[in-house]
């Protein structure tokens, strides 16, 4: 049995690929049913946000899983898989603790230690959990991963100051307006985690926008967003045209298949050059048709643009890295010592339970033939014999424990089985 993780994360891959792999949260469901489905995958989880789409697996067969998991993303990419293969990443065993805690920390993240894909790492293993599609291995995992993230940020400086990636998306739209966002009238598209953020950074400016209006496609959700802010309101997508003609700056920030925002929609009078647009395209896949840059008055921005300006913040923390790392190694030496405890605890529980078969037919016979002891002499003969059998199996089980997973430890096991017949 082997942990894997195959995926396309966006240092190696094109965004418009990125962008063909992504999944949105209602259709992850249905995608950890038909992978779990999988004879040789017993636990899945998929990890999918702006920057990355990746599948953790359990499974039997490393080399048929890694197969089937890069046949899935070019099936989903619509390549040819040849032309995947190079594009994957693929790590197995201890190397994928190690990814998972970088990334649950912020390390590989486009704004360094930014806060977003903590939260993202824990909704990907609930998911899995509501789907039925992970187990105690991936649980583990995920659990010291969402450990890691908090500790890096509790205990280092790489989460502090401007992190997310909403805040960078509001601080690269500052800088392309003219006299920044003061007084401005704002849209923000999408009520969603990033949507959200980025609505919380507008309303926190010191000198932000005169106001700030959120379409969703569920009106209910951008009306709880608006009562969280004092200059929020909200407007269902029906109302997008209107509110697009009205903003000096739009965000975009939703889980669509297809663009939502196009020409037609944004400058149908294929001019915006009476009130010049900032749109800042935060979706993957997109939700601004690429043809809006060319709209005279219009500035689009997207996570090309947007990987460029958080660069400058990445610099400063630079220096918490070390520290972060350090912090991941000692987490790993836990997840590892509580995979070894995992591996023996079938063959310590095998040698408990058929050490306290001997011991109950062994008390049950002596007292068969000393019946003159009393029910509470007896009660503290049990006792005795449990404690004594407890010292005996201490040593063993500590040992079992340590040496879980290395050679040593198999030949214990085999020893054990043959000893005591389990």
């Amino acid at each position: 049995m082997s942990v894997v993780v195959v995926g396309l994360e966006h240092k190696l891959v094109p965004l418009d690929l990125l962008e063909r792999v992504a999944m949105s949260g209602e259709e992850t469901p249905a995608v950890l049913a038909g992978l779990a489905a999988r004879e040789n995958l017993s636990e899945v989880v998929v990890l999918s946000t702006c920057l990355r789409t990746e599948v953790y697996a359990v499974v039997d067969r490393f080399h048929d899983a890694v197969y089937q998991l890069q046949e899935f993303f070019a099936k989903r990419a619509e390549v040819a898989l040849e032309d995947l293969e190079s594009l994957c990443t693929v790590r197995f065993d201890d190397d994928v603790a190690v990814h998972l805690f970088s990334v649950a920390a912020g390390l590989e993240s486009a704004v360094l230690g930014e806060s977003e894909v903590l939260g993202q790492v824990r909704r990907a293993w609930e998911r899995s959990e509501a789907a039925h599609a992970s187990g105690p291995v991936l649980a583990g995992l995920f659990r010291e991963a969402v450990r890691v993230g908090r500790r890096a940020r509790a205990e280092t400086a790489i989460g502090r100051g401007s992190t997310s990636f909403a805040h960078a998306a509001v601080a690269l739209a500052a800088e392309r307006v003219e006299g920044g966002l003061a007084g401005r009238e704002v849209a923000v598209v999408g009520a969603g985690e990033i949507g959200a953020g980025v609505t919380t950074a507008l309303d926190e400016m010191g000198d932000g926008p005169t106001r700030i209006t959120v379409a969703n496609r569920s009106a209910e959700r951008a009306r709880a967003l608006a009562a969280a802010g004092a200059k929020v309101s909200a407007v269902g997508l029906a109302s997008l045209g209107a509110l697009v003609e009205a903003s000096d700056v739009v965000f975009c920030a939703l889980h669509l298949d297809a663009p939502v925002l196009g020409v037609d929609t944004i400058a149908p009078s294929g001019s915006r050059a009476r009130r010049p647009l900032v749109v800042v395209d935060l979706g993957v896949p997109r939700n601004v048709e690429p043809a809006v840059a060319a709209v005279p008055g219009i500035t689009l921005l997207g996570m090309d643009e947007l990987r460029e300006a958080v660069a400058r913040v990445t610099d400063e923390r630079r220096a918490e890295v070390d520290a972060v790392l350090a912090i991941a190694a000692e987490e790993l030496d836990r997840y590892r010592a509580n995979v070894r405890g995992r591996g023996a605890a079938p063959i310590i529980a095998a040698l408990r339970d058929r050490l306290e078969e001997l011991r109950s037919a062994e008390l049950g016979r002596q007292r068969a033939l000393l019946g003159e002891l009393s029910d509470e002499e007896w009660a503290k003969v049990d006792a005795a014999s449990q404690a004594a059998l407890a010292k005996v199996l201490h040593r063993p089980t500590m040992l079992l424990k340590e040496t879980a997973g290395t050679p040593r430890g198999e030949r214990l096991v085999e020893a054990l089985r043959a000893l005591f017949d389990l």
